[in-house]
């Protein structure tokens, strides 16, 4: 089974203006509006996969209500935490003159040590041997700097595998637990590393460091630039086919659950690379915070290119 973990979930809705002009004002075009989050990206491409996995966070007040109902409707396994306060909404603003994305987030609801005591009793309990755990996003309000660690903590001693993809100081804090698996962006490995990553070198060498950190699994992601897989004893640097993108809100997410996917089918770190850009490259192509369906994934499956061999 695979469990996704949002502990900080959004309403995001997409605007467009023609040109952005600070300071005047602007009449918006509502491109889309989206329940979304990190950990929900991912369960929403897994189920365009075609498989399941179970959806667990904190959710409040009516924009709560509204994923509760709305993600019921699209056929998610549900076990989300009720925390009062309001879910967060973000908004993503598209410039149409330079195509430049500006994204604005809320913080978010404040958490008390009873909620995160709930939902580590949920993870206690649902945790078994051979599953995979995602724990994506930010921290709320409230909830203490190394959460996601203690989660890591609790399902790998059941012998379950935790992936986690988060950033700053808690990306920091939460490599302490040696989470099997981590997904970092380059600017999320330059700030775990404490150093640049721009170029082909610096992203191979990144995946490597981290991977020596304690983490199985490294899945540096270069939006369209592709990616660097670090597994096993093989770290691949792989490629998207040229496409029209549209968004990268859940690119990452995306390649994460094609990642899980390849993991689950026993896939080598080849396969799985091929399967992560596609699933991250489909959802680059859709609108807002939508993702690919698995047509399209099996189709630029087939069009990665694996540019090298780190190493």
């Amino acid at each position: 089974m695979i469990y996704t973990v949002t502990l900080n979930p959004t309403l995001d809705k997409t605007l467009s203006v023609a040109q952005l002009r600070p300071g005047e004002f602007h009449r918006a075009s509502i491109l889309r509006t989206d329940l979304s989050g990190k950990g929900i990206n991912v369960t929403r491409a897994l189920k365009a996969l075609g498989i399941t996995s179970k959806t667990l966070g904190f959710i409040g007040g009516r924009t709560g209500q509204a994923f509760q109902v709305g993600l019921a409707e699209e056929g998610f396994d549900l076990h989300f935490i009720d925390v009062g306060g309001e879910t967060r909404s973000n908004i993503t603003l598209l410039d149409e003159s330079t195509g430049v994305y500006t994204k604005i987030n809320e913080p978010g609801p404040t958490i008390s040590p009873a909620h995160v005591a709930a939902l580590q009793a949920q993870v206690e309990q649902w945790a078994h041997p051979g599953d995979y755990w995602a724990f994506s996003g930010s921290m709320p309000p409230g909830a203490p700097l190394d959460l996601y660690a203690q989660l890591i903590g609790h399902v790998q001693a059941k012998g379950a595998m935790a992936f986690l993809d988060t950033s700053e100081a808690v990306l920091r804090a939460s490599l302490a637990a040696k989470p099997y698996g981590i997904k970092p962006n380059s600017d999320e490995a330059a700030q775990a590393l404490g150093r640049p990553v721009e170029t082909d070198d610096d992203h191979c060498e990144a995946a490597q460091k981290l991977r020596a950190l304690g983490v199985q699994v490294v899945l540096l992601t270069r939006g369209a630039d592709g990616l660097v897989l670090a597994m096993g004893d093989d770290v691949l640097m792989a490629s998207p086919p040229p496409v029209e993108a549209r968004s990268p809100v859940a690119a990452g997410d995306s390649a994460l659950a094609g990642l899980l996917w390849a993991l689950s089918e026993g896939c080598n770190t080849a396969e799985a690379a091929r399967r992560a850009v596609a699933c991250g490259t489909g959802a680059a192509m859709q609108e807002g915070s939508g993702v690919a369906d698995r047509a399209l994934i099996e189709d630029l499956r087939r069009r990665v290119t694996l540019v090298r061999h780190c190493g």
